[in-house]
C-alpha cells in the first residue's frame, strides 16, 4: 500500500452515519438471518430417511391358512350380536415404496361387508379381508376343529 492511500478516506471518517427515510433500518434479528445457515437441497434428507426406510414383503397365505380364516370369519359372522373383541394382524400396503407392514388392530367387529370384501369395525375402521394374516380372540379359544 502505498503512503498516499493510508489516508485517502480521512476526511470520510468523522462524518455522521447515513440513514435512509425512505427505508427503515432492519433489525439486528432480520440482519442475523441472512446469515443464518441453510439447505441448499431442500427435502434431500427426508429423501434420504425414506429411501432408508424397512418395508415388509407381503406373505402369501397357504390353502389350510386361508381356510381356517374362513372359517374364523364365518364364526365372527355367526356372532356379530356379541360384539366380542378380536385382535387381527393384518398387512398394510406402503403408500410410497413396495412392501409394507403388518400391523395388528384390537376391537369389536360390526359388519363383514362381502361386497365390499371388508371388516367393518364398530370405531369406523374397515379392513380389506385379503390383507388378513390372523384373527384373535377369546370367541376362537377351545376350538380346535379350526385347524382342520
Amino acid at each position: 500500500m502505498k503512503p498516499q492511500d493510508e489516508h485517502k478516506y480521512d476526511d470520510m471518517m468523522m462524518l455522521p452515519h447515513h440513514c435512509s427515510k425512505k427505508h427503515p433500518q432492519m433489525s439486528l434479528l432480520n440482519r442475523a438471518a441472512q446469515f443464518a445457515p441453510f439447505a441448499a437441497l431442500t427435502g434431500h434428507d427426508a429423501a434420504i430417511r425414506e429411501t432408508a426406510r424397512q418395508t415388509d414383503s407381503f406373505v402369501e397365505l397357504d390353502e389350510n391358512r386361508k381356510n381356517q380364516l374362513d372359517k374364523q370369519l364365518w364364526i365372527i359372522r355367526e356372532n356379530l350380536n356379541k360384539r366380542l373383541e378380536i385382535k387381527i394382524t393384518y398387512f398394510l400396503p406402503d403408500e410410497k415404496k413396495s412392501g409394507g407392514s403388518y400391523e395388528i388392530l384390537c376391537g369389536r367387529v360390526k359388519k363383514i361387508d362381502e361386497c365390499r370384501h371388508q371388516i367393518l369395525f364398530t370405531d369406523g375402521t374397515a379392513l380389506p379381508i385379503e390383507n388378513i394374516f390372523s384373527i384373535e380372540g377369546e370367541l376362537f379359544r377351545n376350538m380346535d376343529w379350526l385347524d382342520t
